[in-house]
């Protein structure tokens, strides 16, 4: 019989060593690399939470500044402006997280002076009963498309450019970012109310941040495979017919 024929391999013990080494190589790797994600994800948890929070007691600020201008006033306008802030303190705390948030530093100071610019803005300067009565009207239209746009994203309210799932209905099929669109309304009733250099800067300064806003998140929206169809079917970003 020819040799070897009908016999079992011979493994050495030297080729077991290397077996053995390498399969624990292996499980070495994928520990470690199990470990990186477990990291990985926790921090963006609590990342997520983190900002949740902030934005939470950002908006509860600004619904305590409206509660105690509507006691002052008791102008139903300054009620409905803090029920809408209070929807956002909410809003902040139950929405979805992200697909994909924008990691860009200029992305998030866009959207600080877009949200909080409008702090900077001082009952001075000239208040013509027209402006005053005109600028009451632009701000309750403001205000309605505001309002009817966060009630239409629902969970998928953000702050900074994100992708959240894409909302086609309601404001959102006419033009693609209302909310900053009734930002500008509701700056630009201000401003005819209290007519002022300091007060047209501080617009032209919110405004020129959300227009940017705009900008970044088509741009990160683009790679959702919905929005180039929806793109092409709304147009306008704030303005239909301007912009």
């Amino acid at each position: 019989m020819a040799e070897g024929a009908g016999a079992l391999p011979v493994t050495r013990h030297s080729d077991l060593t290397r077996l053995e080494a390498g399969s624990t190589r292996t499980l070495s790797s994928d520990l470690r690399r199990g470990l990186a994600a477990d990291r990985s994800a926790r921090a963006d948890r609590f990342l997520r939470i983190s900002m949740n929070l902030i934005g939470a007691a950002g908006a509860a600020f600004f619904a305590q500044a409206t509660l105690r201008a509507y006691l002052q006033t008791h102008r139903l306008l300054g009620a409905a402006f803090f029920a809408e802030q209070m929807w956002v303190v909410a809003a902040y705390l139950i929405r979805r997280p992200a697909r994909t948030v924008s990691r860009r530093w200029g992305d998030w100071l866009l959207a600080f002076g877009g949200t909080f610019g409008g702090v900077l803005f001082r009952p001075v300067g000239a208040h013509p009963q027209w402006g005053v009565s005109t600028g009451l009207a632009v701000q309750l239209v403001g205000l309605a498309i505001c309002v009817a746009s966060f009630l239409t994203l629902g969970r998928s309210f953000g702050f900074v450019a994100a992708d959240r799932g894409l909302v086609q209905r309601g404001p959102y099929a006419i033009v693609r970012h209302p909310i900053y669109a009734s930002y500008l309304l509701l700056q630009f009733g201000y401003v005819l109310q209290s007519i002022s250099l300091r007060n047209v800067l501080v617009m032209v300064f919110a405004s020129g941040c959300n227009v940017g806003r705009a900008v970044v998140e088509d741009r990160l929206l683009a790679t959702n495979e919905e929005y180039r169809p929806y793109r092409s079917q709304v147009r306008w970003r704030l303005l239909p017919g301007v912009w």
